[in-house]
């Protein structure tokens, strides 16, 4: 077997052990180590100093001592050693720690809770009102956290018995959950864009600033299929009667707006503003905004000593596995790289012949097939590095094809069997909300991620404007 069919065997056999449920990240490291070992092994250094003990007559456990030594003495152990320094030293993937921070920080200073209610006083006479606020509630939301699951559960607690209440269906009302908690993974300040960044060598204030119109126009068109739909299925969004909407004086609305709103817009676009503008780096921003979250939390009076430790907690336990997945993956890609297999995979699909197109919709499907049993975080450290020495052979700019990824990975978390937001809003439901009824509701707004990936496809200026304006 050649080098380079091992390093295809390495990638099948870790494809099964995910299937298998074992841990990514160890995974990688596991087999990284081990193909590694395989890979770098050199009898004449490993054993040099034990043979020359041997020839000069040693006994017992110097020999041994020697003997542990050259096992352990195999570039692997280097390499890994080294690719933990790299990844803990990268400057960009500091700034995921202090926005996840922000986020956990924010979620529990009850902030989204006023800003739900305000925006559903505030849109109480458009058709499916309450379905409206909760999908911008849970942008913005998710534009503070990035982290999906905090997004849906929240708004899930918030938004979905309102809506009931309301007599909403139950698969509408679901879906617009789910689908408006992954737009934080595309809307920046992401997370994801942070992590895809660090994998790909882009710079993360361009992908900002790619992302922008693309996750505008997401989010547009979701409210767009809820304001129709509502319009031409009124049973879907019964409208409020007069008792339930109230008479709300323009006073107290524009006080509402202010109290709740504001503040989280204002520290969200700040922290986007300063990255965008070359105000301030995304680690600059990142602490600032951290701040700003705190300040929020103080302000509203709900920073207590429980709240600020689960928030610390949280953040190092994400932000640990973030750079767990990065160390395996770094390892695991450096001896598959070396094995050659990489080599092979690109030889593989440059023969296929594909224009750039057809290359571009093979890697989104690859990527939306990814998306059922692994989460986004691993498909961008573990396999978006595969695709990336194929962009250039393909033309295609890697800002581009992050946004692109970044688009495909909202279908991941909707998409059954493995549609990770839907089983989220399961958990905290009522009983009466079946999983098969948040499946069903989360199917159209697929139709819209898909819609706006064949508008980029069509319009790469979408992408590509905002970026070239800014910084040329």
């Amino acid at each position: 077997m050649s080098d380079p069919q091992i390093g295809i065997l390495m990638l099948g056999i870790f494809i099964l052990f995910i299937f298998l449920g074992f841990p990514i990240a160890f995974t990688l490291m596991a087999l990284g180590i081990a193909f590694g070992y395989f890979a770098y092994f050199d009898a004449g250094r490993m054993w040099r100093g034990y043979e020359r003990l041997v020839e000069q007559g040693a006994e017992g456990w110097q020999v041994w001592q020697a003997y542990i030594d050259g096992f352990f003495n195999n570039r692997i152990f280097d390499l890994f050693v080294n690719q933990t320094y790299s990844v803990m030293a990268n400057e960009v993937l500091t700034a995921v720690p202090l926005f996840l921070f922000m986020g956990y920080i924010v979620e529990r200073s009850n902030i989204v809770e006023r800003l739900f209610s305000t925006l559903y006083i505030a849109a109480r006479r458009v058709p499916g009102a309450m379905a409206v606020a909760a999908l911008i509630t849970c942008t913005l939301f998710a534009t503070a956290t990035g982290i999906v699951g905090a997004v849906v559960t929240l708004m899930g607690l918030l938004a979905l018995p309102a809506m009931l209440n309301a007599r909403y269906d139950k698969s509408f009302a679901s879906g617009v959950i789910c689908a408006g908690g992954t737009l934080g993974i595309l809307i920046p300040p992401s997370i994801m864009l942070i992590v895809y960044a660090a994998a790909s060598g882009t710079s993360i204030v361009r992908l900002y600033a790619g992302a922008l119109f693309p996750g505008l126009l997401l989010a547009g068109l979701y409210i767009t299929y809820i304001v129709v739909r509502s319009i031409l299925q009124p049973s879907a969004a019964p409208k409020p009667t007069d008792d339930e909407v109230g008479d709300v004086p323009l006073s107290k609305l524009i006080w509402m707006i202010i109290t709740s709103f504001v503040p989280l817009a204002v520290l969200i676009l700040a922290v986007l503003g300063s990255i965008l503008f070359g105000l301030a780096t995304p680690t600059e921003a990142a602490s600032a905004g951290a701040l700003g979250g705190l300040a929020l939390s103080a302000i509203y009076r709900a920073l207590t000593w429980d709240k600020l430790r689960d928030s610390v907690y949280l953040t190092l336990k994400t932000t640990a596995m973030v750079c767990w997945l990065f160390v395996g993956s770094w390892t695991f890609s450096s001896v598959f790289s070396y094995l050659g297999g990489e080599h092979l995979i690109t030889e593989f699909v440059v023969g296929l012949n594909l224009n750039t197109i057809t290359f571009l919709i093979l890697a989104q499907l690859i990527i939306f097939l990814l998306g059922w049993p692994l989460e986004w975080s691993e498909i961008i450290i573990i396999f978006v590095p595969i695709f990336l020495p194929l962009l250039e052979i393909f033309g295609v700019d890697p800002l581009f094809f992050g946004i692109l990824v970044a688009l495909n990975l909202q279908t991941s978390f909707l998409t059954p069997p493995m549609a990770m937001s839907a089983y989220y809003l399961k958990g905290i439901a009522p009983p009466s909300v079946q999983l098969i009824q948040i499946f069903k509701g989360c199917m159209p707004f697929l139709i819209f991620v898909v819609i706006a990936m064949v508008a980029l496809y069509v319009f790469p200026q979408i992408v590509f404007w905002l970026p070239n304006t800014i910084y040329g």
